[in-house]
């Protein structure tokens, strides 16, 4: 029972695999809006490549509101894609995207997770008239490239379960009866 309960701290302490490939539980980043933003929409991951999907999360905020770097990096990519402004940094293999911002930073910037990148704009939102970042989280590039959900960074998203391992049963189980016969033998049902 020891050895098994060294195991389970030993894989809480390491990290547990992700969702996809075996990937490791993503570092503690940033909220990229601060105070802790309210989720307006969450991760959809597209069944494939070009499917349709939300490729990451809508967060409230405010017109003006600065907007932070979730994880250090170097600033990727300052400018408008599809008419919205956008500000994209990079993380090694990974890259976070936050639109749409008025950028304060310009590209080849190195930045500390909690760094302001911009200011936050409602005219080009999702939530128009309201204003909401969507926050984008991108591993791999090209054809290779794949969405993963941004609120693993800040230790939120998909909950995993881990099993439950006992060297005993917890309790005696007790055989199921049908609901006529419980009021029939109430005393047996209760036992």
């Amino acid at each position: 029972m020891r050895a098994v309960l060294g195991v389970v701290v030993l894989v809480l302490l390491v990290g547990l695999p992700g969702p996809a490939h075996g990937a490791r539980v993503e570092p503690v980043g940033a909220w990229p809006l601060d105070p802790e933003p309210e989720v307006v929409r969450g991760f959809e991951p597209p069944p494939g490549p070009w499917a349709a999907g939300h490729r990451g999360v809508d967060m409230a905020g405010r017109p003006g509101q600065a907007v932070r770097a979730a994880l250090p990096g170097t600033v990727g990519f300052v400018g408008s894609i599809g008419g919205k402004p956008v500000v994209t940094v990079l993380h090694g293999g990974r890259r976070t995207t936050y639109e749409p911002v008025v950028a304060s930073v310009v590209r080849g910037r190195t930045v500390a997770a909690g760094d302001v990148l911009g200011r936050l704009t409602a005219t080009d939102s999702h939530c128009f008239p309201a204003a909401c970042l969507h926050w984008g989280l991108i591993r791999g590039t090209g054809d290779g490239q794949e969405y993963l959900d941004p609120l693993t960074l800040v230790g939120s998203g998909p909950v995993r379960l881990l099993p439950l391992w006992r060297d005993e049963p917890a309790t005696r189980r007790v055989p199921w009866t049908p609901p006529l016969e419980r009021w029939r033998r109430p005393v047996d049902w209760l036992a």
